[in-house]
């Protein structure tokens, strides 16, 4: 169980001062409180199947009043079924605090997009095709990209490593074509 702080000095209030009926003094600071809980914040949530039904007195979901409770939110404080909490970076949040937080940039943790290398490596290998002066920087560039990111996460649907193995491919035929060329070049000279 979670305890409550003082609102001045932050310290934690025992549970015993909890639904006293009346202000009582900070055992630190001397300020003076009255905290007011749900009884179910003292009571323990016993956590069942995802997606309980509720059962006599117990805690419901805030989104979901047909729900079991299986934990508050750590932002605003709302009871959450299984299907409402989503954990992020050790934290558990709640739908409105996930999307408030997403909005104003405070969630540090959370994922807005990914850069897919493999695709950025495919473009590189296949776009300057039309223009063949560039593969003589895209080519290694792609090659570079396909190698150095092979292991990082593509996308959040699973994709595999086609993309990164054509990009070498290309890669490595235009580099070849490119020795290839100045060596001709090369032995004309001569």
């Amino acid at each position: 169980m979670e305890q409550i702080a003082c609102p001045r000095c932050r310290a934690p209030i025992d549970s015993g001062y909890y639904d006293t009926g009346g202000f009582f003094p900070c055992p630190s600071c001397g300020t003076s409180c009255e905290i007011n809980v749900f009884p179910a914040f003292v009571r323990p949530i016993s956590p069942g199947a995802p997606g309980d039904a509720l059962i006599g007195d117990e805690a419901s979901c805030f989104y979901h009043t047909e729900k079991k409770a299986e934990r508050a939110c750590d932002y605003c404080g709302r009871f959450l079924c299984a299907l409402c909490d989503m954990e992020l970076g050790g934290k558990h949040l709640c739908p409105a605090c996930l999307e408030a937080g997403k909005k104003k940039g405070r969630l540090i943790d959370l994922q807005r997009h990914r850069v897919l290398y493999d695709s950025v490596a495919l473009r590189l290998a296949i776009f300057p095709l039309i223009m063949f002066w560039f593969t003589l920087v895209t080519a290694p560039a792609a090659l570079y990209l396909s190698i150095r990111y092979w292991n990082t996460p593509t996308s959040i649907v699973t994709r595999g490593k086609g993309r990164f193995v054509a990009a070498m491919v290309l890669s490595v035929l235009q580099i070849t074509a490119w020795a290839f060329g100045i060596a001709y070049f090369v032995s004309l000279r001569r």
